[in-house]
């Protein structure tokens, strides 16, 4: 079973870490791609841009309308994710529970329904 844990990051709270806490947390995504690497459950995993750096397309009437930002208006955005292929669902939470942005945010946990 593939799932998509998504890491949610906070802006105004990851500037309240200090450089080691920020640092810890790079390293932690070090440990968990080695982790589940090792254990063959990595599928995929990226990081994304800010949401500043972000365009929403939506077409209405037929055209193209282009905007810049995020379609969600959030305190958190959508900062990356890892697709994991394990054998149930309790491991992927498992999983995201190592992943050490959940120390101080969400990881969300989402089975992968179709591949295309």
């Amino acid at each position: 079973m593939r799932y998509l844990l998504t890491l949610h990051m906070n802006p105004t709270l990851w500037a309240t870490l200090t450089d080691d806490e920020k640092d810890a947390v790079y390293a932690g995504h070090g440990d968990f791609i080695k982790l589940v690497t090792e254990s063959g459950e990595m599928v995929e995993t990226k990081a994304l841009a800010e949401p500043g750096e972000t365009k929403t397309v939506q077409v209405r009437a037929g055209k193209a309308q282009t905007k810049a930002g995020t379609f969600v208006e959030s305190d958190s955005f959508l900062c990356g994710y890892y697709v994991v292929d394990v054998e149930s669902e309790g491991r992927a939470v498992e999983l995201a529970a190592k992943i050490p942005d959940a120390a101080y945010t969400a990881v969300e946990v989402r089975e992968v329904v179709h591949e295309g």
